[in-house]
């Protein structure tokens, strides 16, 4: 039978005295779980409610174990809506006898079935998601490096038992990190902690239980021992302080071997863990730290979260292991099911990326190190202090002579602009991860200075070199343009500090996400968008990840951040509107078609909003135009704003590729309705834009959607829309819970629809369901990202350039087919004689499975070419296809060019001799 509803009559229940006004619930299970939980009378009502809305009176519960792990996950979540959290998440999994993984899946199944699941809630799961795999994967760190470190138990002949030793570390770590740190991801400073802390117990460890080098660093010797002779040439200050040395030197190995910057490391040691010490009562002088006083102190800690005990890793406990059902499931994810075991299993989405060993036909090809998250975050932040190791966090003279330039030098304002915002990042850096973390925020804002001046001198020569100017006084005193560098060059530095900067982070579950940065600095959305694209051109050591995160960034501005109330996007829309006149929008409908323009320099965009325009000479103004920091005058024309006019057009784009993968996934059946649901959004945010104000582009997109449906008698209801539109990439579930409806006033997705769209564009709606309806906007142009990758040569279909290696060599010259396995067989050698004419067509067919058919305006008149690839090139223009190279081409298109020339020229080498031995032979 299923479970009864409340009775309104009073019982008493066993154990302690009900109060008179408790709702007395007849279910056995769910009186259970409340008593032990101590659950409060108004979270019980609102978790009873959500079970029944869940399993209705006529569902039957066939198995008791789901029965009360719905009845658990029911309470959690009208515990977190009630902010009434009397019990933490692993009592919860204890008592349901749940692990981690299991329970993040099952309210994954709650929500998608029954869409039970609050924001709140929803951001709870995901932190307590992000703290358990950050977690995950800490203590596979702290157990591979403490095997590095320690003898194991039958090795040494000390009687000491390195147990104590490995719990006590473990959890003096847990304790620091969560008196030190308040955000659950933050991964680089989590690592630098651990090795604080393993160093912290080696130097209380005695020398008999320790593994080479640490067994010599603590005995204050040399690791490698040099010869006699060489030991006298030493200088002697060098061996007077054996204990000084002691202390670098353990720190330095665990730095090495796990690729920290020693700096760093040094600084967190320095400036937060030996404050720890203090606070904690963990003094070197007792010796090693009691395991229990420590313990005692993280439990409180650990009630007080109401979150993971992370003390459990140590224990192997079944909460922390995958479910094998979970792994069925989901056959394609390798979970970590045993964190404290060897034996590791990695998971192929979100931070635990763990890239995989290529197998030995691979590694021949293009070699794969294998990469732990941890060690792609440290490999991210080596990259990033090799790039600035030339830098410097002051002007070099380069930029030194192009203030001197200036009309007005600038120096002054940006020196004392740089000194007032270090102040203002340190103090909100250490309010969102950890007043004890202020002095490391400090030093990654000087790494974002040192970057930002790199930045803004490559831009400069750029300009320089194309334009041969060298005043650049209006741009270089504009204080947006260098408010909005420097806030990018650091985003950039705080990004390469985060677990997994490919995957953007764009979310309000981390503290230090974007849009966080504009907060700090003062700016806008809108302001920040200009900024990106010329950054991504200028710094060409950014990595593809680092490139798809700023990417990332500029289109939840385009979504979302440009559109809210107080972003100057607004006003200069009306501006443009009233001074084009007869023009309807600063974006012509026409222009669609065309691929946007990537020569757009930062005084484009900042200087001024209006720039001549020659093409619609309809209302002439005089007028002067702003072209890098000088003012040049030019004849009454038109005007038309740059920066809108951009931004539209990326808009337009991002639009229509998300609602193509919709329309893909929903009317497939009908194809023809694309072009009509992409003429509704396009005019929505044309004409209507006051609806994006405050909202997102999604949310217009799933409107407009819906609406041409109905106007077509179309069954598709607005749930099968926002289930399809989970699966699209970025998304998140408050973009269609959480819709402004008027005045502060926020609903779902379809009471905006039916209140606010619907009535804004209804007559409008309707004239798509007659036979003559309005002319259909054409489909923008789809460009591939206009953001090169320089640092892989990789293209679609997995061709490498590389050198010939000399393995696939001969004394003959390359290996014959015999010998070759079925990777090497395709490889091809410039130069050399092709050893079957079909492998360019291979070649070709590859490369073209991966293109995207382009299609042109139907009144061009001329058989549709694709058009060319956009690229960043110095002077901003794209040249034609042909034999010479062009300027910022690839590697791999120059490589594929020289190939195609030399198999052109060998063709006509071998057709020649052939006619030669042919005339010989006649004669």
């Amino acid at each position: 039978m299923p479970p009864k509803s409340p009775r309104k009559q009073q019982i008493r229940s066993q154990g302690e005295p009900r109060s008179p006004d408790r709702p007395d619930f007849q279910d056995p299970d769910f009186n259970f779980l409340c008593e032990n939980l101590k659950i409060s009378d108004n979270v019980r009502g609102k978790a009873w409610n959500t079970y029944e809305k869940m399993f209705p009176s006529g569902y039957m519960m066939r198995e008791t174990a789901k029965k009360k792990e719905s009845l658990g996950l029911c309470l959690y979540i009208a515990s977190v809506d009630c902010e009434e959290m009397t019990f933490t998440f692993t009592e919860l999994l204890k008592i349901l006898r749940l692990s981690v993984n299991r329970c993040f899946r099952l309210l994954r199944e709650m929500d998608i079935n029954m869409d039970v699941l609050s924001n709140k809630v929803d951001n709870a799961i995901s932190k307590l998601k992000k703290k358990y795999e950050n977690m995950c994967l800490l203590f596979q760190k702290f157990q591979r490096t403490f095997e590095l470190i320690f003898e194991e138990q039958h090795n040494t002949r000390a009687a000491v038992d390195t147990a104590p030793i490995l719990k006590g570390t473990w959890i003096t770590f847990l304790l620091a990190r969560g008196k030190i740190l308040q955000m659950d991801d933050e991964l680089v400073i989590s690592c630098q902690l651990l090795l604080c802390v393993l160093d912290y117990f080696i130097k209380l460890s005695p020398p008999s239980i320790l593994k080479e080098p640490y067994k010599s660093a603590l005995n204050g010797l040399p690791v490698n021992t040099p010869p006699r002779s060489s030991r006298r040439s030493q200088n002697r200050n060098t061996r007077v302080s054996p204990q000084s040395e002691t202390d670098s030197k353990v720190l330095e190995f665990l730095c090495s071997q796990n690729y920290c910057p020693m700096d760093e490391v040094r600084n967190v040691y320095s400036t937060s863990f030996v404050d720890f010490l203090a606070s904690a009562g963990i003094s070197s002088n007792e010796g090693i730290p009691k395991v229990e006083s420590i313990s005692r102190q993280y439990e409180e800690l650990y009630h007080k979260h109401k979150d993971l005990d992370a003390r459990l890793f140590l224990e192997n406990d079944e909460t922390l292991k995958v479910d094998v059902q979970d792994r069925y499931d989901n056959p394609n994810r390798v979970y970590i099911c045993n964190p404290a075991s060897k034996s590791v299993l990695r998971r192929k989405d979100q931070c635990l990326d763990l890239e995989r060993t290529p197998r030995k036909d691979e590694s021949e090809v293009f070699p794969v190190p294998p990469q732990t998250p941890v060690r792609a975050a440290m490999n991210t932040v080596q990259q990033l202090m090799v790039t600035l190791s030339s830098a410097n966090d002051k002007p070099p003279d380069t930029l030194d002579s192009y203030f001197s330039n200036c009309t007005v030098n600038p120096k002054t304002k940006i020196t004392d602009r740089i000194e007032h915002f270090g102040h203002v990042f340190k103090e909100k850096f250490a309010s969102s991860v950890g007043q004890a973390c202020a002095e490391i925020g400090y030093q990654r804002y000087k790494l974002g200075v040192c970057l930002y001046y790199r930045v803004m001198e490559a831009i400069l020569k750029t300009e320089e070199e194309r334009l041969s100017v060298h005043n650049f006084s209006k741009l270089l005193n504009n204080d947006i343009f260098h408010i909005c560098l420097l806030a990018c060059a650091v985003e950039v530095v705080v990004a390469s500090y985060a677990r997994n900067a490919s995957q953007a982070y764009c979310s309000s579950g981390t503290n230090l996400s974007f849009p966080w940065i504009l907060r700090v600095f003062e700016i806008k959305a809108f302001d920040f968008y200009k900024v990106i694209e010329c950054f991504i051109k200028a710094e060409p050591s950014l990595t593809s990840n680092m490139i798809k995160y700023l990417e990332r960034c500029e289109h939840q501005i385009m979504e979302c951040l440009a559109w809210q109330s107080d972003s100057p996007l607004f006003d200069l829309i009306k501006q443009t509107r009233e001074r084009e006149g007869l023009v309807d929008h600063p974006e012509l409908v026409s222009n669609l078609q065309q691929p946007v323009q990537h020569n757009h320099t930062a005084a484009d965009l900042y200087l001024s909003p209006s720039r001549s325009s020659h093409q619609h000479p309809v209302t002439s103004v005089p007028t002067s135009s702003v072209t890098n920091g000088q003012v040049s005058s030019s004849q009454p024309v038109q005007q038309k704003s740059t920066s809108l006019s951009l931004f539209y057009k990326k808009v337009y784009l991002l639009a229509y590729k998300r609602l193509s993968s919709l329309c893909s996934s929903l009317l497939s059946d009908h194809p023809e309705l694309e072009q009509v649901i992409w003429t509704l959004l396009q005019h929505t945010l044309q004409q209507e834009y006051e609806l994006m104000r405050d909202r997102h582009l999604d949310q217009i997109m799933m409107c407009s959607m819906y609406g041409i449906c109905k106007a077509k008698n179309i069954d598709l209801r607005f749930k099968t829309i926002v289930t399809a539109y989970k699966g699209l990439t970025n998304t998140n579930q408050e973009t269609f819970k959480h819709v402004l409806i008027r005045d502060g006033q926020h609903d779902s997705i379809i009471v905006f629809y039916n209140l606010v769209f619907m009535q804004k564009l209804k007559s409008h709606i309707l004239q798509y369901g007659s036979a003559r309806h309005p002319t259909l906007s054409p489909i923008p142009h789809i460009p591939r990202s206009p953001y090169r990758f320089g640092n892989s040569p990789k293209v679609p279909g997995n061709i490498y350039v590389s050198p010939l290696k000399t393995p696939y060599k001969t004394a003959d010259g390359l290996l014959s087919p015999s010998k070759m396995t079925p990777k090497t067989s395709f490889l091809i050698s410039l130069g050399e004689t092709f050893r079957s004419p079909d492998r360019f067509q291979k070649i070709n067919q590859m490369l073209n499975s991966c293109e995207r058919p382009i299609k042109r305006s139907a009144d061009t008149g001329t058989t549709p070419k694709p058009l060319k690839k956009l690229r960043f090139d110095s002077d901003g223009q794209d040249e034609a296809d042909g034999s010479k190279h062009i300027q910022g081409e690839s590697k791999f298109q120059q490589k594929l060019a020289e190939m195609t020339s030399t198999r052109t020229r060998m063709q006509k080498q071998k057709l020649e001799e052939s006619l030669e031995s042919s005339q010989q032979e006649e004669k």
